[in-house]
């Protein structure tokens, strides 16, 4: 396996450090088949046993998208009355998704028990075909960035009633619902750090020797 050049290797360090969880976008719609290409990039994730277990529903009809904002909207609220009060109105103030903005969404789904790989690698943990599709989305969202394109990761919803929103197959498991889009603005930091709500924990904190 050779080395990519030393220029490559800093720029791949930059797009992962400039991913963000983009919350602000603009309406201006994406050049046609960019999604579709996107998404055939994710699917060169790595996978449990070549399961490739990711589904991708492109959500387009404009009543299930004022349905899944409806949902949002619900589990939003409820969110934030299980704040304390000084929390409470902190997160009242962020902007947890884009799904009024973005031009496209994608809720994302995995097959539980795919017939592709059959079974390898799974015996033990079967999460890890959740574990597989999380994979397909990281690799969606680093080369959507590349492109500059901006994805933000609504998790702020029932599985169970997206589910039934979108009509999709009872056995699928509920692993994200996606905005994409341009990005309305582009910042060094994270918006959530920016508003004080966390700051990043330096590496060393989450290494572990045995």
């Amino acid at each position: 396996m050779s080395a990519f050049s030393p220029a490559f290797v800093a720029q791949l360090n930059e797009l992962f450090r400039l991913r963000r969880d983009v919350r602000h976008f603009r309406r201006d719609l994406l050049p046609p088949g960019l999604i579709e290409r996107l998404l055939g990039i994710a699917c060169h994730a790595p996978s449990v046993g070549f399961s490739q277990p990711w589904r991708f529903v492109i959500v387009e009809t404009p009543a299930i998208c004022q349905s899944i904002r409806a949902i949002f909207k619900s589990c939003n609220e409820a969110a934030r009355v299980a704040y304390p009060d000084d929390r409470a109105a902190a997160y009242a103030a962020l902007k947890l998704a884009g799904l009024d903005d973005a031009p496209c969404q994608i809720a994302v789904f995995a097959e539980p028990d795919p017939d592709t790989g059959h079974g390898l690698g799974r015996q033990t943990m079967p999460e890890t075909i959740a574990y597989s599709v999380v994979m397909a989305i990281h690799t969606l969202w680093l080369a959507a960035r590349a492109e500059g394109v901006g994805l933000g990761w609504v998790s702020i919803l029932d599985p169970a009633q997206v589910q039934a929103c979108l009509n999709v197959p009872e056995a699928w498991q509920f692993i994200g619902y996606l905005c994409v889009g341009y990005p309305l603005e582009v910042h060094a930091t994270p918006e959530l750090e920016r508003r004080g709500w966390e700051q990043p924990r330096p590496a060393r904190s989450a290494i572990f020797r045995r």
